[in-house]
């Protein structure tokens, strides 16, 4: 009997381990969020992002493009905590009032973004975050 060969999806034609190390790019700023200990868009979030794509750079396109588009989000959202957190302290406290809704609500957002990113990586898409100041090209 003669079957066919199961043919999976070759995400548009980028390789798996490409793929894979995409989503990773995208998924390490949620690790580092985790390991800073609640500091959710910290350094912590641009770090797995950054070393990511210092390391695939220069051998694997795809990830070069998804892991700096993963780092200016992620630095995007970290200056926008800064901002808020300055809000807060500025005037002494009565703007967390405005600061700490806005923090919360930015904290989820950046977290379904982050998820559809690296599932749009896996299935070998290019994602592009809807608000993401691209401070390196």
């Amino acid at each position: 009997m003669n079957e066919e060969p199961v043919v999976h999806p070759s995400g548009n034609g980028i390789a798996a381990e490409q793929r894979q190390w995409a989503m990773f790019a995208h998924l390490s700023a949620l690790l580092g969020g985790l390991l800073t200990a609640g500091w959710a868009f910290s350094a912590g979030c641009f770090l797995g992002p950054l070393v990511i794509w210092l390391i695939k750079k220069e051998t694997m396109p795809f990830v070069d493009d998804q892991a700096k588009e993963a780092l200016n989000f992620n630095i995007t959202v970290a200056a926008i905590m800064v901002v808020l957190l300055g809000l807060g302290v500025v005037t002494f406290g009565i703007g967390f009032v405005i600061a700490l809704p806005l923090m919360a609500l930015l904290g989820l957002a950046a977290l379904v973004l982050v998820i559809i990113a690296a599932m749009k990586a896996n299935d070998g898409i290019a994602y592009r975050y809807p608000f993401a100041i691209r401070l390196i090209k």
